[in-house]
């Protein structure tokens, strides 16, 4: 969720759903001092990856709920942020997003792996599925590494 976290706060701060991608990068460069100004580029690429971004019309546009990002007083983004995740992780933030714990959703994404014979970011793309949550992006990465 940190992911979500650190692309939403350039826009709930502003309170636009648009933005030019300048804006989002002095955003998190320059008013929150949480990255450079080139992680913030890498940040835009990876959440565009991630289909939390879109691009239209030169502007970067939020591809999900703003009103569910919350920024907690201690937020700091980790390094981590700035790696492409597997359709098993991207699959897994899905369903905490939909209310599963991280412990749940990893126990039947194992079971479920463990039954059909499958690859984890195959079962996890499988699992969210049957709960109903939305993980086009992780079933097309899944897909891409098969």
């Amino acid at each position: 969720m940190s992911l979500r976290v650190a692309v939403g706060t350039p826009f709930v701060s502003r309170g636009r759903e648009r933005l030019a991608e300048h804006e989002f990068v002095v955003a998190l460069s320059l008013d929150r001092d949480w990255m450079s100004p080139d992680q913030a580029k890498r940040l835009v690429d990876v959440a565009t990856g991630e289909g939390l971004l879109s691009r239209e019309d030169g502007e970067l546009v939020a591809a999900f709920d703003l009103d569910s990002v919350s920024v907690p007083d201690d937020f700091t983004p980790d390094e981590s942020l700035f790696q492409e995740r597997s359709a098993f992780e991207t699959a897994l933030d899905a369903l905490e997003g939909a209310g599963e714990t991280r412990q749940e959703a990893v126990a039947n994404v194992n079971a479920l792996q463990r039954e059909l014979g499958v690859t984890a970011d195959v079962a996890a793309v499988l699992y969210a599925r049957r709960e109903g949550v939305d993980v086009a992006d992780a079933a097309r990465k899944a897909g891409e590494n098969l």
